[in-house]
């Protein structure tokens, strides 16, 4: 049975952006992420082993947000999506990124980035980047 892992508000502070004083500075950045993938193992076996450990998975995302810094959210958002599809269990995975202090002169909500991709796809693409 396909099922549903959501991690959602992981805030962390990271380096990214477009102009130097988004680098020195930084900001905290919000990544939310949903993982489709069979849940019918964990479910009847009750065992952490058999799923996706959020809290792991917490603390690898939290490592690329506070990583290497990138100008855009797309590529952070890419980044994430990378860490998620590491696992071969997932089937599907989004991620979100939400730049709440982004420096726009004006006053908004949010801004964000989302990012969808199917393991198949997902395979597809990467080995086009490694060619």
């Amino acid at each position: 049975m396909t099922g549903r892992i959501t991690l959602t508000g992981l805030r962390a502070h990271g380096r990214h952006g477009v102009y130097d004083f988004e680098r020195e500075a930084g900001q905290d950045f919000v990544v939310d992420v949903r993982l489709d993938l069979d849940l019918d193992k964990p479910a009847a076996t009750d065992d952490v082993a058999d799923t996706i450990h959020y809290g792991e998975l917490a603390e690898k995302l939290v490592a690329v947000i506070g990583g290497e810094p990138v100008n855009l959210i797309e590529t952070l958002a890419d980044r994430l999506l990378a860490v998620c599809l590491d696992d071969p269990r997932v089937a599907v995975a989004e991620v979100t990124v939400h730049k709440p202090q982004a420096p726009i002169p004006h006053e908004f909500a949010d801004v964000a980035v989302t990012m969808r991709q199917e393991r198949s796809a997902w395979v597809e693409l990467m080995r086009g980047r490694r060619s």
